[in-house]
């Protein structure tokens, strides 16, 4: 589609969507639970592909995870402690994604499962499990910290239904800590005795209880608002509802990185206000940490090198197996602007650009929402194309039609 911003400040209200972090782990608990009412679910495309896998799990043998890493993670936990027996798949670029963290603390925790056809990859036959008696303890696994979080949190979850409860040890760098925190958090919320040590992790054996939960906006989906107040005329500001001041997300870590950018967020009693102000300047600068919030990476990117800030980048080292490579993606996609993802040492990358401009590029998106939605703020710098835009679904599917309630033109591409 084309995109382009016709002139003077944006101003208005966004309607995002509901966490898909927050509710595809509730899903989960509910699930576990047998019961509870989960509102604000949204009609992203990851979290609708839960709530079907999951009600369809009891009468089919095959189930496709499609795209979504935390449907193929967390259903792998699931569907082992529930004793589920067939196969669990996913599309050609999930078969890409390791698993094998994962399948081998299950195996370790009692699970009889096998590759179908590469070894630490995707589809999986799972057939069976036994678990040790609660008279040897805890089942005690370590699992490296360094790789996703999504491994630990799935681990976690099913942690009480293990005779001995679990036992936890991370080991080595730990990232993406927020989301382990907010697995936690939620198994409290919904009656699990669950505790962190430092880096150990202690899930005592109980049933969870039936509870109700609202589930919070979307952070990470709030960063592309963020973006475009960043990237828009002067006196440009948005109000985005059901984002709470205390959040569970770790990606409400926009909200400093944005300040450098000359964004003020105040927060409101039902979500937040953006207000562009004063930024930092061109030559000062910055530096962030992503190991705890990844999905802002394409974004602060994007924004960076529009802006001429040079900004080091490090805690990077998941973005190689999200949806696309997204360190490849930003490099190749920056490129066609003037700007760049340079590698200046091991881990560590600078968003930088010389001649920045935005004067019709297409940009590909790789078969990632976040490609698409990290550049789309760009149009309020000139008109450009987004190739296959349909990819937002997966986390937000009325991205354009709110872009377009904004005041963006948006038209298809012949």
């Amino acid at each position: 589609m084309h995109l382009s911003w016709p002139g003077g400040p944006l101003r208005g209200t966004a309607q995002l969507p509901a966490s898909k972090s927050e509710a595809n782990r509730a899903l989960i608990l509910q699930a576990l639970a047998g019961g509870g009412t989960l509102s604000n679910l949204s009609d992203a495309h990851d979290t609708q592909l839960m709530r079907r896998l999951l009600a369809a799990a009891p009468s089919t043998s095959v189930l496709d995870a499609e795209d979504a890493g935390t449907v193929m993670r967390f259903l792998t936990a699931y569907l082992t402690v529930t004793d589920w027996r067939g196969q669990l798949t996913g599309t050609p670029r999930m078969q890409e994604r390791p698993i094998a963290v994962l399948v081998d603390a299950l195996r370790q925790a009692g699970a009889r499962s096998s590759y179908l056809n590469n070894e630490g990859y995707p589809p999986l036959e799972l057939a069976g499990f036994t678990a040790a008696p609660a008279t040897t303890g805890p089942t005690a696994l370590a699992v490296r910290g360094d790789i996703s979080s999504q491994y630990i949190s799935a681990l976690l979850m099913v942690g009480p239904r293990l005779p001995g409860g679990l036992r936890l040890q991370l080991t080595g760098h730990v990232g993406s800590r927020p989301y382990i925190n907010m697995t936690v958090a939620l198994m409290q919320l919904f009656g699990a005795a669950c505790a962190a040590q430092g880096d150990t992790l202690l899930v005592q054996p109980g049933a969870y209880r039936p509870t109700d939960y609202t589930v919070e906006s979307d952070w990470s989906a709030a960063s592309y608002w963020y973006a475009m107040v960043a990237l828009a005329p002067a006196g440009s500001e948005i109000t985005m509802l059901g984002l709470r001041q205390t959040s569970l997300q770790g990606d409400q870590a926009i909200v400093a990185m944005m300040a450098h950018f000359g964004i003020e967020t105040t927060f409101l009693p039902d979500g937040v206000h953006l207000q562009q102000h004063a930024a930092a300047s061109e030559s000062q600068a910055l530096a962030f940490d992503f190991t705890d919030c990844p999905d802002l990476a394409q974004t602060v990117a994007v924004v960076a090198a529009a802006r001429g800030i040079l900004v080091e980048m490090t805690g990077l080292e998941s973005l190689r197996i999200k949806e696309t490579d997204r360190i490849d993606a930003l490099q190749t996609e920056l490129a066609k602007f003037g700007g760049g993802l340079r590698e200046i040492a091991a881990g560590r990358f600078r968003a930088e650009s010389n001649g920045f401009a935005v004067n019709g590029q297409s940009v590909a998106t790789y078969h990632d929402h976040r490609m698409a939605m990290a550049f789309a703020p760009l149009a309020m710098r000139g008109p450009l194309t987004i190739e296959s835009p349909t990819v937002v679904k997966k986390s937000y599917p009325q991205f354009w039609s709110e872009l377009a309630k904004s005041g963006f033109t948006i038209t298809a591409a012949d």
